[in-house]
């Protein structure tokens, strides 16, 4: 009888055995099926980043400088990663986000490859590789969400209930809420100063609508300045950038805003350790309109509380606009650096 238990024994583990080979060789065999479907499905780029964990060229890919209005999905699931409104330019060339869209839709893991220990994303459903998040990010989270542009899907505002995403539509309520502008123009120029104009002009480029942004010199007597002179602080001239923008897609209200939000406006002639007459707190305006509206900005700002302090901040009629150097313009797309200046909540 023990001998017949025995057998009994060995045949029930090789059964058990038997069935785990099958159920492994079928599990490769759809894992095999899975990666195929993928390798047609997405195109080599796609597919080296999200399933071999690679990395896509900087500057050189789909959505680093995308500034329009949306959510970002995963190629492969489509499941909600990152919005819009949570992007910005952290010049690494890379979309960077601070702050995913949905949080249950992405997991981290700890990465050594590379000879270094980093922060893997990945999205949940799909588990597709994203890239990484850093800790040097802007506030208020500091987080800076470093992502592949090939593992994701834009989609715009205007597409997003017909591609059954409409939940999200409320998210750009407000930032759709155009205010009018006079004539009908299609274009209008705004011209502000906040401090070093590499900032600046990095925080306005965030804003879709933008046609051009320029930085350079104004507000002083003196012709024809250089960056040289300007580090004196005698010339009279701030440091600014002029904005051309679409006046159907984005408003002067809005240009406001993030002006407001980019610099502490209750520090005379000064941001942070830039001092002098050139760092200065100004907005230039061009017409009537511009100069109420900023009027009034101006005084919600100081109802609004963010400072003790109130703002110091000039509003004169604009005058003739100087070009900085070429090496100026578009500093940080240029420039792998960080960014000396933050956008605000409020």
């Amino acid at each position: 009888m023990k001998r017949i238990a025995n057998m009994r024994n060995v045949l029930f583990c090789a059964l058990i055995l038997i069935v785990a080979g099958v159920t492994c060789c079928k599990k490769m065999d759809e894992d095999a099926m899975d990666k195929e479907d993928l390798r047609a499905k997405l195109t080599q780029l796609q597919y080296r980043v999200t399933q071999e964990n690679g990395t896509e060229v900087p500057f050189q890919n789909k959505y680093w400088n995308n500034k329009k209005s949306g959510i970002y999905v995963d190629i492969i699931s489509g499941e909600p990663l990152f919005s819009s409104m949570d992007k910005f330019n952290s010049g690494t060339g890379w979309p960077s986000f601070t702050r995913p869209l949905a949080k249950n839709n992405i997991i981290v893991d700890v990465d050594k490859s590379q000879f270094m220990t980093r922060t893997e994303v990945r999205s949940k459903k799909a588990n597709s590789h994203l890239g990484h998040v850093f800790e040097d990010g802007p506030r208020p989270t500091g987080l800076r969400y470093c992502i592949n542009s090939a593992s994701m899907r834009f989609i715009p505002v205007e597409n997003l209930d017909e591609e059954g995403y409409g939940e999200f539509i409320k998210l750009f309520e407000n930032e759709n809420k155009k205010a009018f502008q006079p004539g009908n123009s299609k274009e209008e120029i705004a011209i502000f100063a906040a401090g070093c104009f590499w900032g600046v002009e990095s925080i306005f480029s965030m804003i879709d609508g933008l046609l051009e942004t320029t930085v350079g010199y104004t507000g002083g007597d003196l012709k024809n300045p250089t960056y040289e002179l300007i580090c004196t602080g005698r010339t009279g001239h701030a440091e600014a950038v002029r904005i051309k923008y679409d006046p159907k897609i984005t408003s002067y209200e809005k240009l406001l805003d993030y002006f407001w939000r980019s610099h502490d406006p209750t520090t005379l002639n000064r941001q942070g350790y830039d001092v002098g007459t050139q760092y200065r707190s100004a907005i230039f305006y061009h017409n009537e309109f511009q100069r109420e509206v900023a009027k009034k900005s101006k005084a919600d700002f100081d109802r609004s509380g963010v400072f003790k302090k109130k703002a110091v901040t000039e509003i004169v009629p604009a005058t003739t606009f100087y070009n900085a150097e070429e090496y100026h313009q578009d500093y940080y797309l240029k420039n792998n650096k960080s960014l000396c200046h933050i956008l605000r909540d409020k």
